[in-house]
């Protein structure tokens, strides 16, 4: 794209006066309609094929972004439902060898996503999840076919595409992250890169003699590079080629430059500070919606909430709890494993007992876990029930009919269970850490008094520190004023993604019209 026109932004014209501010509006509107092109490159989207939080965001930012001038075109890798459901679409290019086997880039539209698939059966034509066989390992070939998600990207990137060539390539996570790498080494003029970071829990972890394999020149395994402790990190080869990094929430950005948060990235990520965001994530309010929602029995909203006590009475009906109005009913909708906390939930459950309280659970993970939540619905029948999976529908419910929700992570970079939560009017009790912290107000006695709380935030994320929230949530439920402000507060938080697309959107215009992010 041509940036023609230089838009200063208003650090750089100096103080506001009404007149500037008139200017202002005028140059917002202006720089808006400078259409930006940006390939997002992810290894999963929903509705396509979603394991996590990534899926939604990715398939989320499109339409979020466009509101911001923004085009926004999607790179996925071209698994069996994504091929399904871009039946008919145009071949756009033809690679003849791509780690193996020949590929093909299909681009079309499916579920209102602009999609550039590579078609490679050799790498992408199989059962199970994007990442894992179906006896629960790790696909051995990882490295080749998440590596050619990202050399797709950078091809796409310097013209692989006769009508298309992106502004930005925006790569999410490990899976995406040798795209600004193989852009770096490119010689044909570049788009900027920006990659996000929606965990440093997972590396990219590869054997060192990968790199010949992918393509890479040697000078690219240093430390100044991908090397991670004597292994190939594409996580690293993201955050260190990058133009700009972005993670997904504030407190995130924070916590991953300290010792105890960087995962011994942090050393880099603080020698490239000035190129690091914290944006915190939103969900989409059209999908999760209380006031017109397919997968709930009773809409509402504030001001007409009868139908939450309907759905609470789903809820209870689905999972085989006792119909109790009157008990505070938790709910936990998470991947069931350490990070999310879930011990601690287990460990908790005499005291949701003693308080008379219900939990359900919705989720899958680590097998102990399942395992542990399976027998806990039959130790407290009537009080806790599980149903183990992935089910988005049971979400909703969960949501929609739950008091209050559990997520008690160790960490969690953004976390959306929470966000949904507050759209849902289903009370978060949550730890204070990373985006969790920055999205929840803790109901502490002035926040509550100013109408302010939305939620209880506890810490150490202890059992002893969590019990004490229980205790907490649970003498707050039984006085009706306090928990019906703090629920209305939730429900007028705004969770959507408008403006964090905004500050997506600056970012991108500031990287278009400024000198590349400086590296370490």
């Amino acid at each position: 794209m041509s940036m023609a026109t230089i838009i200063p932004s208003t650090a750089e014209r100096g103080p506001t006066t009404e007149l500037d501010a008139e200017r202002d509006d005028g140059v917002a509107e202006l720089t808006r309609s400078l259409t930006i092109r940006v390939l997002s490159v992810a290894s999963e989207i929903h509705p396509l094929v979603k394991t996590g939080g990534l899926a939604d965001v990715v398939g989320a930012l499109p339409a979020a972004l466009e509101r911001e001038g923004v085009a926004v075109r999607t790179l996925v890798p071209g698994y069996p439902a994504v091929l399904e459901a871009l039946a008919g679409a145009a071949v756009a290019a033809e690679i003849p060898d791509l780690f193996g086997g020949p590929a093909r880039l299909l681009a079309g539209t499916a579920a209102g996503l602009d999609l550039v698939a590579i078609d490679a059966p050799h790498l992408y034509g199989r059962p199970g999840t994007p990442y894992l066989a179906p006896d629960g390992t790790d696909w051995p070939d990882n490295a080749a076919r998440f590596g050619a998600l990202g050399l797709v990207a950078a091809r796409i990137g310097t013209g692989l595409l006769q009508d298309y060539r992106p502004d930005v390539v925006h790569g999410h996570d490990w899976q995406a992250g040798l795209a600004p790498a193989y852009l770096h080494f490119a010689q044909h003029p570049k788009p900027r890169t920006v990659a996000t970071v929606h965990s440093l829990a997972f590396a990219g972890q590869f054997p060192a003699w990968t790199l010949s394999a992918l393509g890479l020149p040697e000078e690219a395994y240093r430390t100044e590079g991908l090397e991670y402790h004597g292994t190939l990190s594409f996580l690293k080869a993201a955050l260190f080629y990058a133009d700009h990094v972005t993670a997904v929430s504030p407190g995130y950005a924070d916590e991953i430059m300290t010792h105890e948060g960087g995962m011994g990235f942090d050393g880099l990520l603080r020698a490239r500070a000035a190129t690091v965001t914290g944006v915190r994530l939103g969900i989409d309010d059209a999908i999760w919606d209380p006031s017109n929602d397919p997968d709930i029995p009773a809409p509402y909203a504030v001001g007409d909430m009868g139908g939450r006590a309907v759905d609470k009475a789903a809820l209870q009906e689905r999972f085989g709890l006792d119909p109790a109005p009157d008990a505070l009913l938790f709910g936990v909708v998470s991947r069931l494993s350490g990070q999310k906390g879930l011990d601690l939930v287990l460990d908790a459950l005499p005291l949701i007992a003693e308080l008379g309280g219900q939990l359900v659970v919705v989720g899958e993970g680590d097998r102990w876990f399942e395992d542990s939540f399976r027998a806990a619905a039959e130790r407290y029948p009537g009080r806790v029930g599980a149903v183990i999976g992935v089910d988005e529908r049971l979400a909703h419910l969960v949501q929609a009919g739950a008091d209050a929700v559990l997520v008690p992570s160790r960490f969690e970079p953004c976390g959306l269970v929470q966000l949904c939560a507050l759209r849902y009017g289903a009370v978060p009790v949550v730890s204070r850490v990373g985006g969790l912290a920055d999205t929840v107000v803790d109901a502490n006695e002035m926040a509550l008094a100013a109408g302010a709380a939305t939620g209880v935030v506890f810490a150490p994320v202890t059992l002893p520190a969590l019990e004490a929230a229980l205790r907490r949530t649970a003498a707050i439920f039984r006085d009706p004023e306090d928990w019906a402000g703090m629920v209305v507060a939730g429900m007028a938080t705004d969770v959507s993604w408008r403006r964090p697309a905004r500050k997506l959107a600056a970012l991108y215009r500031d990287l278009l019209t400024s000198d590349a992010g400086a590296h370490p």
